[in-house]
C-alpha cells in the first residue's frame, strides 16, 4: 500500500479537477501518518485498520471523497454528506471549496483514526 501507486495514478489521470484532487490526497494522507493510501475500487483509497475513503475519479464536475462508514463517526464535520448505508460523499468543486474545508477533513481523518484505536 503505497502513496507511489497513488501518486502514479495521479499522474496519468486526466480529470479537470486534477489539482484539487491532488489536494485532496494531500490532506487526507497528512492528517495522520497511520493513514494508508492506495488504488482500490478504481481510485485512490485511504485506510486505517479498515476501508476509510476513496476518491472517485470517474465524477469530472466536481471530486468526490467517499467515506465507507462515516455513520460510524457520529459527526459529518460540516461537509459530508450522508447516504446510504452509512456512507457519506465529501464533494470539493473548486479549490476554494477544499481549502474551505481542510481542517474538518483533517478532523474527520483523525477522528476515523481514534474510532479505529479504540474499537
Amino acid at each position: 500500500m503505497s502513496i507511489i501507486k497513488v501518486k502514479a495514478f495521479m499522474d496519468e489521470l486526466d480529470h479537470p479537477l486534477k489539482e484539487e484532487m491532488e489536494k485532496v490526497i494531500e490532506i487526507i494522507t497528512a492528517a495522520n501518518p497511520k493513514i494508508e493510501s492506495d488504488i482500490k475500487w478504481g481510485g485512490p483509497s485511504f485506510k486505517f485498520k479498515e476501508e476509510m475513503a476513496t476518491i472517485n475519479p470517474k465524477i469530472k464536475n466536481y471530486v468526490v471523497a467517499i467515506f465507507h462508514k462515516a455513520s460510524l463517526l457520529n459527526d459529518d464535520f460540516g461537509f459530508l454528506e450522508m447516504q446510504t448505508k452509512g456512507k457519506a460523499y465529501a464533494k470539493f468543486y473548486s479549490m476554494a471549496d477544499v481549502d474551505q474545508h481542510a481542517n474538518a477533513l483533517t478532523q474527520a481523518v483523525n477522528a476515523w483514526v481514534s474510532l479505529m484505536e479504540n474499537s
